[in-house]
């Protein structure tokens, strides 16, 4: 196939990248008809996923603009994917022209076209990096470059702690970051979970709900509300609390497929004393 010019030299067209297929399914453009296959076969066996992660986006568009009408003008984005269309940078930027956004992921794609993408942009960049490895990153020269941690940051974990697995102490992990941030600083979380019925925050989880683990990869780690409170410990987390991903401050002007009543994730916003 002719080669878009937003994808880099070093990317193989023909090899499908989940992070292009999530990018197809929260409606960016920057994916390929191989990465659109395998969205689609997969839209087919968990059909309440797509609609998951258009709410997460929604979220967490919905948080970097309460965050910045707080002040924030700091986001490190951990587990970032690619950004593009509505992403933090672009959504930081609108309500702050002085904001300053790093992108972190695993996948050498995801950063290869956020790269790309950002490379005529002074105020945002994407680099590699492992969440477990927060020295590595924290000290990383375009982060020290673009973030000054004398002042307060918000630390984005968007649909990345449900793959860290508890023997891997994502609490522990946590905590080396929150150490580097200055006080008032974020937290930003949404996480594959649901709401207990016990839980007078929001709704349980509907009927679909179990079908729809069993279907999903046992890579996920399903959190319930407490225990993300628990790894929030000693942070003030913001109102409304822990919520379904659709129900943190929702906003009139979300698309409707981005509502995501039945979007199986949770979300808060937590800051630092």
């Amino acid at each position: 196939m002719i080669r878009p010019d937003w994808a880099p030299p070093d990317i193989d067209l023909d090899t499908p990248s989940i992070a292009r297929v999530y990018d197809y399914w929260v409606g960016g453009t920057h994916n390929l008809p191989v990465d659109r296959v395998i969205a689609e076969r997969l839209e087919s066996e968990n059909p309440v996923l797509p609609m998951t992660l258009r709410s997460n986006r929604a979220f967490l568009r919905r948080a970097v603009r309460e965050l910045s009408s707080l002040g924030v003008d700091q986001f490190l984005d951990i587990g970032a994917g690619i950004p593009t269309e509505g992403n933090v940078h672009e959504v930081a930027l609108e309500c702050n022209p002085s904001s300053r956004v790093v992108y972190v992921d695993i996948d050498p794609v995801a950063v290869s076209h956020g790269r790309a993408i950002l490379a005529d942009e002074p105020r945002a960049t994407s680099i590699q990096g492992d969440f477990l490895r927060p020295g590595e990153i924290l000290t990383n020269p375009e982060v020290r470059a673009m973030l000054d941690p004398d002042r307060p940051i918000a630390l984005v974990l968007a649909a990345i702690l449900h793959f860290v697995p508890d023997q891997d102490h994502p609490r522990k992990v946590l905590d080396q970051y929150l150490a580097h941030l200055a006080p008032g600083s974020f937290l930003v979380i949404s996480h594959a979970g649901i709401m207990h019925r016990s839980d007078e925050t929001g709704p349980p989880a509907p009927e679909a709900t179990e079908q729809y683990k069993e279907r999903v990869s046992d890579a996920i780690r399903w959190r319930d509300a407490a225990a993300l409170r628990s790894l929030c410990s000693g942070l003030d987390i913001i109102e409304p609390g822990v919520t379904p991903v659709p129900l943190w401050r929702p906003c009139a002007d979300d698309p409707p497929d981005e509502v995501g009543t039945d979007a199986v994730a949770l979300a808060l916003v937590a800051r630092k004393p």
